[in-house]
């Protein structure tokens, strides 16, 4: 069985659990998105399933690589 092709490359979005809101607010990275090339769609893979809270996909950014700090409020911002 082979992998789609837009699975070999690395994800472009995080999935966030989040749980709370403001500065309270506690995000758990849940898993990963590939969008579709006509970026009409994504393509999303979890690793763990949210049961409360929010779901947030968001596109990873150069800090989330650097220092995979999965927990702090501070990644993804407000919402």
């Amino acid at each position: 069985m082979s992998k789609k092709p837009n699975e070999t490359n690395r994800p472009t979005h995080a999935i966030w659990q989040v749980q709370g809101e403001g500065d309270k607010a506690r995000w758990n990275r849940v898993g990963a998105a590939w969008m579709h090339k006509d970026l009409k769609g994504a393509n999303l893979k979890f690793d763990a399933i949210p049961l409360s809270g929010r779901v947030v996909i968001r596109e990873i950014t150069e800090q989330d690589n650097a220092g995979d700090n999965f927990n702090a409020a501070s990644e993804g911002g407000a919402q």
